[in-house]
């Protein structure tokens, strides 16, 4: 069995707007982040697109990851994930090629079909509302543009042709553990706000993935939140502002990120709870003892290869020793 001592552990970051705060502030914390997650060792740090919310400023991922990549030396920046339908493939290679020769050999680019916003705002980016069902013809073209000669339509992605840019999937369902078997792409599933078909999508990757140039083996990361504390009750206290974040999406009413609380009690109803607690299901809240039998836990149940953590706090301060914390449990095992 699996423990901390023998999987990476990455970073992932929705680049959070605390209540009362700014993107600006944002940005300055996320690349303080990343440079204590290279610090401490951690593999990667990705970055997400979403639109439209208020406590996430990680909308503009490609120009988010040249900040961060940036400020850093080492650790790999990509995005975890870039929403695909709500772009063309060719501005995508051309954005991820600039990257990749900035920074070359640290570049990832994680691709989702989700839309990472409303319909509204779907249609004001892309403006067709079909453009998940090209989901998988639209991987098929990026990935071509990166292949030395492109994908032979005399169409060119300059930077991006020749250049080495790892393409992952993403999903929270079997529809992508499908297609990166099919293409033989790492996978990385999104059980840190969608758990339910977790084991079902893992499996059936490993069932149906057929090697390819860039992967011989199947290869799957899986997303957790982690909080780790001095106790398990203060760490309890400090998820409460995800919580209610989570609350707050189910409710239709995304705001900026709240500060902790000391009972959810008063906040939800006994159904909202449990809506709640069944999309967080997969994280790990303690000390840092709790924590290591948590994600050790998800290790046993998932056979992951790499576990991403998304540790979104009010404190920034707090967020970093929580990110501390739980690199240190890899030299513990």
């Amino acid at each position: 069995m699996k423990s901390l001592s023998d999987v990476p552990l990455s970073v992932l970051d929705l680049c959070p707007v605390r209540e009362g705060g700014t993107a600006a502030e944002s940005f300055r914390e996320s690349l303080d982040l990343a440079r204590t997650a290279e610090r401490c060792s951690y593999r990667r740090y990705w970055v997400a697109e979403h639109h439209g919310l208020p406590g996430v400023a990680s909308a503009a991922t490609a120009v988010v990851i040249a900040h961060l990549a940036a400020g850093t030396s080492r650790i790999r920046v990509g995005s975890g994930g870039v929403m695909l339908p709500n772009h063309a493939p060719l501005v995508i290679a051309e954005q991820f090629g600039t990257l990749a020769a900035l920074h070359p050999g640290r570049i990832d680019l994680g691709l989702g079909r989700a839309p990472g916003g409303d319909a509204r705002t779907y249609r004001a980016l892309r403006r067709n509302l079909n453009g998940g069902d090209a989901f998988p013809q639209d991987v098929r073209e990026l990935m071509a543009y990166f292949r030395p000669g492109g994908p032979g339509n005399g169409v060119h992605a300059v930077p991006g042709e020749g250049l080495d840019v790892p393409v992952w999937l993403l999903g929270s369902s079997d529809f992508s553990a499908r297609l990166a078997a099919e293409l033989g792409l790492p996978f990385a599933f999104a059980s840190h706000f969608a758990p339910d078909s977790l084991h079902q999508a893992i499996a059936l990757y490993h069932r149906h993935f057929e090697p390819s140039e860039s992967l011989a083996q199947p290869y799957v990361m899986v997303a957790a939140n982690a909080v780790a504390a001095d106790t398990d009750r203060e760490a309890s206290r400090l998820f409460t502002s995800v919580q209610q974040q989570f609350l707050n999406l189910v409710r239709g009413s995304p705001g900026q990120f709240p500060p902790p609380v000391d009972s959810m009690d008063s906040r939800w109803t006994l159904v909202e709870r449990a809506h709640v607690e069944r999309m967080t299901r997969c994280s790990a809240v303690g000390s840092p003892d709790t924590v290591r039998w948590r994600l050790e836990g998800i290790l046993a149940e998932t056979n992951a290869d790499e576990l991403i953590l998304t540790t979104p706090l009010y404190d920034h301060a707090t967020r970093l020793r929580s990110v501390e914390l739980v690199a240190g449990l890899r030299h513990e095992s």
